[in-house]
Formats: C-alpha cells, sequence, structure tokens
C-alpha cells in the first residue's frame, strides 16, 4: 500500500494555490471542477497534496495536531524566504544535530513544516 494525498478543505482556492505554489514550490498536477466543487492536485512527487473548495462546506479552520512536512534543500533560504513573504514563523528547532525545522501556517490553518536533513 502507498500513501497517495493529503486532502485539505480550503476556504479560498486561489489563496491556497498560491501558498502551495509559491511558498512550498509545488507545482498543480491536475485540476477540474465538480459542479460547484473545485479541486486542485499538487506536488510532482509520488504524494500529493489535494485541495478540495466546496462552497457548502467549511475550511479546514486551524487543525490542531496535523502537519505536512516538506523538505527543502536550504534550511536558512527557506526561513528568510517565508519571513520575507511575512508569515509568522514556529521554531526552529533542532531535535538532533542533522535535522533541523520550522513551521508555517497555510492560509486554512494548516500546519506547514519546512525540514533539512543532512
Amino acid at each position: 500500500m502507498k500513501f497517495n494525498w493529503c486532502t485539505i478543505t480550503v476556504g479560498d482556492m486561489e489563496e491556497s494555490l498560491e501558498f502551495y505554489q509559491k511558498i512550498v514550490g509545488l507545482e498543480v498536477s491536475q485540476e477540474f471542477t465538480l459542479e460547484e466543487v473545485e479541486i486542485a492536485f499538487l506536488g510532482s512527487g509520488e504524494t500529493k497534496v489535494e485541495l478540495i473548495f466546496d462552497p457548502n462546506k467549511d475550511a479546514a479552520n486551524n487543525p490542531e495536531g496535523i502537519s505536512l512536512g516538506f523538505e527543502v534543500d536550504s534550511f536558512d533560504e527557506q526561513l528568510d524566504f517565508v519571513k520575507e513573504e511575512g508569515l509568522e514563523v514556529v521554531g526552529p528547532f533542532q531535535p538532533v544535530p542533522n535535522i533541523r525545522f520550522f513551521f508555517v501556517k497555510d492560509p486554512n490553518g494548516v500546519s506547514i513544516q519546512f525540514v533539512e536533513q543532512n
């Protein structure tokens, strides 16, 4: 069995797409609308992020205890970038010598972790 995607119900598809494309660096791999429900899959790897906008459902609204982790090439560059974009940063943390990470929130309150592993 393999993990295919993580689904996030969003309040604003355009704002969420901009975050995941600009801040996280994911590309839209598939996008479509079923009646009034907008669906987008992002990522080029095996596992995707699925964003769903349904005007009849509430957005994720700051889910506690859930985070999505993304590995970055340069911890320092990503940290500087998200700060320049005006995002609030939680961390950084370094639980062991070869791992550093920090968190930001996406537009729907989902915690996004950026991690560098050496």
